[in-house]
């Protein structure tokens, strides 16, 4: 009896360490608002990675969390990458600009239906748009998301259960403006 408790008490103590674990590098975020429809909708719940940022930069098409920059107590916002650092983006016409690059995105909802000018992405900073872009607080509103601030990678759809499955992130291409698709 003695070897069965003591057996029982480091199982506990070691499940207790990788859930603790995997709440410090995994945490959860339920999806709130339409901003990220078709690809995300409210109620759905993701698991967030912490640590994948620390083996190499956000890229282009990922899907992050990050805290609001509007008021950093409210709840984390969640959109996708769209410009990096140094770059300049253009909104025009129903399609985003890199570099005088369209940006073919198949994953959106509509093109948006506003302009926003010319601007150089600050070092250290990410131009982020929700995927329904006419229904989103984000960027085009002419702020962006520091490297700081971004609490992690969408990983994985873990609710409901019919969704599960690897988060919506996508490598869109730069093409030349008369070359895309829609």
């Amino acid at each position: 009896m003695k070897a069965f408790l003591r057996e029982f008490l480091a199982i506990l103590v070691i499940a207790t360490i990788i859930l603790l674990l995997a709440q410090a590098t995994v945490p959860g975020f339920d999806v709130h608002g339409s901003s990220m429809e078709p690809n995300l909708h409210p109620g759905q719940r993701l698991l967030i990675s912490k640590v994948v940022y620390k083996f190499h930069e956000p890229e282009r098409g990922d899907v992050i969390v990050f805290s609001n920059p509007k008021n950093p107590d409210e709840a984390p916002y969640i959109k996708r990458i769209v410009g990096l650092p140094g770059e300049t983006i253009e909104i025009k016409d129903g399609v985003v600009y890199i570099n005088g690059l369209g940006l073919d995105e198949p994953y959106t909802k509509d093109p948006p239906n506003y302009i926003f000018h010319q601007y150089i992405i600050p070092a250290d900073n990410y131009f982020v748009l929700g995927d329904n872009r006419n229904n989103s607080a984000d960027s085009h509103e002419g702020w962006t998301v520091s490297r700081q601030d971004i609490i992690g990678k969408a990983w994985l759809l873990t609710w409901p259960p019919s969704e599960w499955g690897l988060a919506p992130n996508y490598s869109p291409t730069l093409t030349a403006a008369g070359a895309m698709s829609r």
